[in-house]
């Protein structure tokens, strides 16, 4: 039988098995220019494509995306390692110094060799506990061409394979 843990504790490690592809969630516009690393996406249906992006609500990010009102998901290649933990860190450095970053219709920033960015409207939101679940329009998808995916399994990093 498995070992007794707490509920949270126990939620915690269940998720950390979960694994998830790694994105930088990119901002702009009144509030400012930010991003953050995320791992809580989904897609919610392709009509209209819509996404859902968990945010927790303590973080800066939050509050930028909710007056920004836009947001764009950069999904990481096995290149995008080093880049992912910068957007993690609470730093005061520019995290946009690194990587080249351009705009679609948002004006978001979009991470030019991301694997695939959805350049987004946030139409609604939902909080829950700590967190917000956002729900976004896709104005524009941009596939890019990458060899490997990223993902994080076990608190841990790993490059996916090519498919095919």
């Amino acid at each position: 039988m498995s070992e007794v843990i707490p509920a949270q504790a126990a939620f915690r490690e269940g998720m950390s098995r979960l694994g998830a592809a790694v994105n930088l969630i990119t901002t702009d516009g009144q509030a400012g220019r930010h991003g953050m690393t995320a791992t809580a996406v989904c897609s919610v249906t392709d009509s209209p494509p819509t996404l859902l992006v968990c945010v927790n609500q303590r973080t800066k990010s939050h509050d930028m995306f909710v007056e920004n009102g836009v947001l764009c998901v950069n999904v990481l290649t096995g290149e995008h390692e080093e880049l992912s933990g910068r957007f993690a860190r609470f730093s005061e450095d520019d995290r946009f110094a690194y990587g080249t970053w351009e705009h679609a219709i948002t004006g978001a920033p979009v991470l030019a060799n991301a694997l695939a960015a959805f350049d987004c409207r946030i139409v609604d939101r939902l909080n829950r506990g700590t967190h917000s679940v956002f729900i976004c329009e896709v104005d524009v998808t941009l596939n890019g061409n990458a060899d490997d995916g990223l993902v994080w399994f076990g608190r841990t990093y790993h490059r996916l394979p090519p498919p095919g």
